[in-house]
């Protein structure tokens, strides 16, 4: 039966998928390496599974659209202008540069203008999915390096919408100027149709569809939209991949993109699966293992060319050495767009399909190589940043106006980045009069930050000479509030063992509790963890609101940092019982309130007059009247109509108090 003769090979890849990706999970590799070695495994040239490269390509179809379609979701141009420096500066350099390079080598062997030029646009993307994905595990998208690579990532993917209208023109046209100008015409006619429907007509049938408070009318609506939007592209002769990742621009920017997201989610995450899956089947491991030394030495150029075109336009750019190391490590691979390029070229005649070959089996194997490479970029970056030629070279394009500071500077705090917490402690040090210094490496935060009157200066923590410069040798405090932990361990080792100032107050911010202990080994002297301060937080604002006394919410607050927050990082008895005999006495303690009516027998008469403590055990800690407090009332204040009287003591005594203020007599 047809239907069965579908399901045998769907029902095949997401079992044969489900194992791997489990397996490398247990290692910690991320899981579209397991679904490219799964493809690979499964089709026509490896175990031979499936041989229907039919269903395969419809496979790899919708999950181009869905990847697509959700990019567009998580683009924004709020996001653009926030990261315009990442993106198109950085980012275009280094997609000019690899380009450039690629074709000029390319060419040397290929002879072919248009099949040069293409495979620089081949090799110049990189994986959105792989290092977003691994960044984002790491926490580091916050970092310099993780900023700036996702900058570049999100350059990369714009110009695939590019790419792929160009290959057309290449290929058929000859890129005759007329022809060029033609498409590229189309194109932008049909993109403003969309985004103009985009401004009205798609968030009128939102609203409409989300009033209706039917969930699976809102899914299959988002789902008309991104396949509509793709076939509507399609039928005007461009690609799927524009119409869906147009789809996603114009959801994101309405005010259900959040939802639209939570519902695209489940759908992208499996057919993205399904589309890594079918790459990897398109791999001929025959042709591979009789051209493994063509293909390693292509994946040797590949990493060296895609690292060198990260590194120089990132140093032209003006950003520290080790952190251009760093990124362009990260950015090493090719990218998943690359593969949709590289089934268009071949096509259109760009490539010729033993090219194809030779690319898809190197670009599989820089993928499956980068989780290994991301792990050990730190590493690498410290020690090649310390080589001699690069400390020389970082000295001649420095530019962060570090002689500017004072000769002598004693006494002040050393603040290294300037994000919300950083700013936060700025101003408050600035309202105490206490002199600070700020280090940070985004240099349009340092010169916006600068001409505001802040003492904020541009470079690398992680160099003593800089630190040297900020006066770290008399300085107090040095404060590291950067989501980068490796940079954030690589300062705290520096400016305890290689500066001259042994008393120096190291306070380390972090954001999970595995870098407590190692920080507090290489020499910090506070480590605060972002997750056990906001549990701080949280628990305190809720005994607050049960009246706890202050100094015992201060004294679990004591308790609970003492030891690098072991109490709470402890699971066993013994930390739970030190608590409880910490507050094991609110349990019987409370405030409660009682409104002196006209029927109250307390009315007319004072807290002396009742003798209340020594008839209930409670205490009268204050009245409120007339909306306005008296603490500690005195005892010959009179009751009046409309008091509210807050009452303190154990629970049976507040009870009996409360009795005796309604009824007159004591139970």
């Amino acid at each position: 039966m047809a239907e069965l003769l579908f399901l045998k090979p769907l029902l095949i890849i997401l079992i044969v998928s489900a194992f791997v990706v489990f397996v490398l999970h247990r290692i910690k590799i991320p899981s579209i390496v397991g679904f490219l070695l799964a493809g690979i495994m499964l089709g026509p040239y490896g175990l031979g599974f499936i041989k229907d490269t039919n269903t395969i390509q419809t496979f790899a179809e919708i999950g181009v659209i869905l990847l697509l379609f959700s990019i567009g979701l998580e683009v924004s141009l709020s996001r653009f202008l926030k990261m315009k420096l990442e993106v198109f500066g950085i980012g275009g350099l280094q997609v000019l540069i690899a380009v450039s390079l690629t074709a000029l080598i390319s060419y040397h062997w290929l002879e072919i203008v248009n099949t040069a030029i293409f495979t620089g646009f081949l090799v110049a993307l990189s994986s959105t999915t792989i290092v977003m994905k691994l960044l984002s595990e790491r926490a580091e998208l916050e970092s310099p390096h993780g900023r700036i690579s996702v900058g570049i990532l999100i350059f990369q993917d714009l110009c695939v919408v590019l790419f792929m209208l160009l290959i057309p023109i290449m290929s058929v046209y000859g890129g005759k100027p007329v022809e060029f100008i033609f498409t590229l015409g189309k194109a932008l006619a049909i993109i403003v149709l969309v985004l103009l429907s985009a401004r009205w007509l798609v968030p009128y049938i939102l609203h409409q569809i989300v009033h209706t408070k039917n969930r699976e009318l809102f899914v299959i609506t988002i789902l008309v939209l991104c396949f509509g939007t793709a076939f509507i592209t399609s039928e005007f002769g461009l690609s799927l991949a524009l119409g869906a990742f147009l789809a996603g621009l114009v959801i994101s920017e309405s005010e259900y993109s959040h939802e639209a997201t939570l519902t695209i989610l489940p759908f992208r995450d499996s057919f993205n699966g399904l589309f890594f899956v079918s790459i990897g089947m398109l791999m001929d491991t025959s042709f591979f293992i009789n051209n493994y030394v063509l293909v390693l030495s292509l994946v040797l150029g590949i990493i060296a060319l895609k690292s060198f075109s990260v590194f120089l336009a990132m140093f032209l750019m003006r950003r520290p050495v080790r952190v251009s190391i760093h990124s362009s490590i990260n950015l090493a691979q090719v990218g998943e767009f690359s593969f949709i390029l590289a089934v268009a070229g071949l096509a259109w005649g760009l490539i010729t399909n033993e090219m194809y070959q030779t690319f898809l089996s190197a670009s599989i194997l820089t993928m499956l190589l980068t989780p290994f490479m991301m792990q050990i970029s730190p590493f690498i970056s410290s020690r090649l940043s310390s080589h001699k030629l690069l400390k020389r070279l970082e000295s001649i394009k420095e530019h962060s106006g570090l002689d500017e500071f004072p000769k002598k500077r004693s006494g002040h705090v050393i603040i290294v980045g300037f994000g919300l917490n950083g700013k936060n402690l700025a101003r408050v040090l600035k309202e105490t009069n206490i002199p600070y210094v700020i280090l940070d490496l985004n240099s349009t935060i340092v010169s916006t930050t600068k001409k505001q009157g802040e003492p904020i200066y541009y470079g690398d923590g992680t160099k003593i000479e800089t630190l040297q410069k900020l006066g770290i040798n008399t300085a107090v405090i040095l404060v590291i509030a950067i989501s980068d932990p490796v940079s954030c361990r690589d300062i705290v080792q520096i400016a305890r063992k290689q500066s001259q100032n042994p008393e120096l107050l190291i306070i380390a911010r972090t954001r999970y509790i595995s870098e407590i202990d190692d920080l507090l080994k290489l020499g910090a002297d506070d480590v605060i963890p972002l997750e056990f301060e906001t549990s701080i937080e949280m628990f305190s604002r809720v005994l607050s609101y049960y009246q706890t006394p202050r100094d015992v919410i201060s004294n679990l607050i004591d308790l609970i940092r003492e030891d690098g927050y072991r109490v709470l990082r402890q699971t066993g008895l013994i930390a739970r019982k030190h608590l409880l005999e910490k507050y094991a006495v609110l349990s019987h303690v409370e405030i409660e309130t009682f409104i002196v009516s006209e029927d109250s027998t307390a009315l007319g008469k004072s807290i002396r007059e009742l003798d209340f403590r020594s008839k209930t055990g409670a205490t009268i800690i204050s009245i409120e009247r007339n909306h306005e407090m008296n603490t500690n009332p005195v005892p010959d204040l009179i009751f009046e109509v409309g008091d509210t009287v807050f009452i303190t003591g154990k629970k049976e005594d507040i009870a009996r108090g409360l009795y005796y203020l309604t009824e007159g007599i004591v139970p």
